[in-house]
């Protein structure tokens, strides 16, 4: 069963014109992910902190804590109050999130070990404000920095070492140029920023490496499926190089999107690429 469906992601990514897949990521950068080791105990296989959801915006910041969550040890959720009840409410079902109230921000920035910062935060200057000051005031932590952030903040305030996630129109709308391979490579070099820029083929870049990832299909362009790689990679980030785990995240991503395309064709959401994410890993260990 594992050979046959091997055949099958060989038969579609593997094959390849040499020239369009040089750079390209695959298993081995999932494989080069720590894993928690054997004596672990909980909390160090990561803390992480997401800053998201409004009032008109409650599932986006979910679907990135639930991937999350099978990835690190805590995912502390920091939203609006009615997203923090929401969390409260649903606790039976979502036991691995705690929710926490933005006035005690610093206490949870401080014992975290990555932040996702604006999945479904609202494009508004309450959400300007709120990005551009954290970044301000605590550059040396990591950042993976999404969605609405992306939409509205300025790249000026970027920390080095982040990690930013846009698709084309947020390229546009955060470095103001069109979302070219080249221009890409351009914004890293100049903030000194990692960018994930989704697409068709996404195209991850440092300021001195690029990689491709070829994976996915067209049945990601639901909503919520860039909160589902923003949640893991972020998830990742907690206890591993950031550039790596924008790698396996986007990787994983699309994997899982293709995973599902081979049994349901198009008609499968941003949940459903969540629940995928798991065994698609697991498939990347046993590569």
């Amino acid at each position: 069963m594992i050979q046959d469906e091997i055949d099958k992601i060989n038969s579609r990514f593997w094959k390849l014109p040499v020239t369009k897949v040089k750079g390209r990521v695959g298993p081995g950068e999932v494989q080069a992910l720590r894993l928690p080791p054997p004596k672990s105990h909980k909390g160090q296989n990561g803390k992480l902190l997401i800053i998201g959801g409004s009032a008109l915006f409650h599932g986006a910041p979910l679907l990135a804590a639930k991937t999350a969550s099978r990835i690190c040890d805590y995912v502390f959720f920091a939203s609006t109050p009615e997203n923090n009840q929401l969390v409260k409410k649903l606790k039976s079902r979502l036991s691995t999130f705690i929710a926490v109230p933005q006035k005690e921000l610093s206490t949870y920035i401080g014992q975290a070990d990555c932040i996702l910062i604006g999945t479904g935060l609202g494009a508004t200057e309450k959400t300007k404000k709120l990005t551009e000051s954290l970044l301000r005031k605590y550059p040396a932590k990591k950042w993976v920095i999404d969605a609405d952030s992306l939409k509205i903040a300025d790249p000026k305030f970027l920390p080095k070492n982040c990690v930013v996630t846009p698709h084309k129109k947020e390229f546009e709308m955060l470095f103001d140029c069109p979302p070219s391979t080249e221009n890409v490579i351009k914004m890293a070099k100049k903030f000194w920023a990692i960018i994930v820029l989704k697409g068709k083929v996404d195209v991850i870049c440092t300021p001195t490496e690029c990689k491709f990832n070829y994976t996915g299909n067209s049945g990601m362009t639901k909503g919520g499926t860039g909160d589902v790689i923003a949640g893991m990679l972020a998830g990742f980030a907690c206890k591993n190089d950031l550039f790596l785990s924008s790698c396996a995240a986007t990787f994983i991503n699309g994997l899982a999107g293709d995973r599902l395309f081979e049994r349901v064709s198009y008609f499968f959401n941003a949940e459903d690429l969540s629940e995928e994410v798991p065994p698609t890993l697991k498939w990347c260990l046993d590569f």
